[in-house]
C-alpha cells in the first residue's frame, strides 16, 4: 500500500474542523490528526467512534491555542505513533474574546489573549511541526480565515493574513501556504453573524464549507495561492 495521506486539523471538535476530519476520515489511507482542546465532549465521543475507511485512522492531539508548549507536545505524540511525516496542515481553530466591542474599549488583557490564539499559536504550531512537512512530497500549510474579517474590521483576522503571508514568502521554495476564506458557513459565529445581517442563518451548510475548503487545499497550487486569499466556494481571489 502507497504511503498514507497525512492531514493534521487543529479543532476537530465542532463546526468546519470536525467535518473536515470526518470526510477525510472516510477516504481510504488516510491518517487524521485532530488538536482538541477538550476530549470529553460529545461531538469528539461520536469522531473518536467513527470507522474509518480502510487503511485510515484517527489520532487526537491536545492543543490548546494560547499554550507554547502544546504543539511541541502533539509533534512529540505524533511522532512517537510512527507518523514520520504530515502532508497537509488546516490551521482551522482560532477564536476571539471581543468580537463586538468597539476598539476603544477593548481590554488589553483581552488584546494579548487573541493574539496569542490567532498570531502567536498558529505560528507555534508551524514551527513544532514544520520538520514534519519536510519529510511531505508535497506539503502544504492552509489557514482558514474568519467570516468576521469580511463584516466588520477584525485584529485577530488581520493577525493570521499576516502570518500566512510572511509563511508564504519566507517558506515559498518548499511550502505550499494557502490562505482560506471558508465562506459564511452555519457555525455558531457564522450564525451569530448572519443575525447581525439580518438573516436567519448563515447560508452555507457547514458540509458545503467543509468540502468546499477541503477541494481549495487539495487543488491549490503554490503558484496560484502565492500572495492571495481565496474564497473556497467559487474560488475568487478576496482582496488582503
Amino acid at each position: 500500500m502507497a504511503n498514507p495521506t497525512v492531514i493534521l486539523i487543529t479543532g476537530v471538535s465542532k463546526g468546519i474542523g470536525l467535518r473536515i476530519a470526518e470526510i477525510c476520515l472516510d477516504r481510504p489511507n488516510h491518517v487524521v490528526i485532530g488538536s482538541i482542546r477538550d476530549d470529553t465532549t460529545q461531538a469528539v465521543a461520536e469522531l473518536k467512534k467513527r470507522a474509518p475507511a480502510e487503511g485510515s485512522k484517527l489520532l487526537l492531539v491536545h492543543i490548546e491555542s494560547t499554550s507554547p508548549e502544546d504543539p511541541k507536545k502533539a509533534a512529540a505524540v505524533v511522532e512517537a505513533a510512527g507518523i514520520d511525516h504530515v502532508d497537509i496542515i488546516i490551521a482551522n481553530a482560532g477564536a476571539s474574546p471581543f468580537p463586538v466591542l468597539p476598539i476603544e474599549t477593548i481590554p488589553n488583557a483581552d488584546l494579548v489573549w487573541a493574539f496569542q490564539a490567532n498570531a502567536a499559536g498558529p505560528l507555534g504550531l508551524f514551527q513544532a511541526f514544520r520538520h514534519l512537512l519536510q519529510k511531505s512530497k508535497s506539503p502544504k500549510w492552509a489557514s482558514i480565515t474568519s467570516t468576521v474579517s469580511f463584516t466588520r474590521p477584525s485584529l485577530p483576522a488581520d493577525w493570521l493574513i499576516e502570518l500566512v503571508r510572511a509563511l508564504a514568502y519566507s517558506q515559498q521554495e518548499w511550502l505550499t501556504v494557502i490562505d482560506i476564506h471558508p465562506g459564511h458557513a452555519r457555525t455558531e459565529p457564522g450564525n451569530w453573524i448572519a443575525k447581525q445581517i439580518g438573516l436567519e442563518e448563515a447560508p452555507l451548510t457547514i458540509d458545503e464549507s467543509a468540502k468546499a475548503v477541503l477541494k481549495t487545499v487539495e487543488t491549490t497550487t503554490r503558484e496560484a495561492a502565492l500572495g492571495k486569499l481565496i474564497h473556497a466556494v467559487d474560488g475568487s481571489v478576496l482582496p488582503w
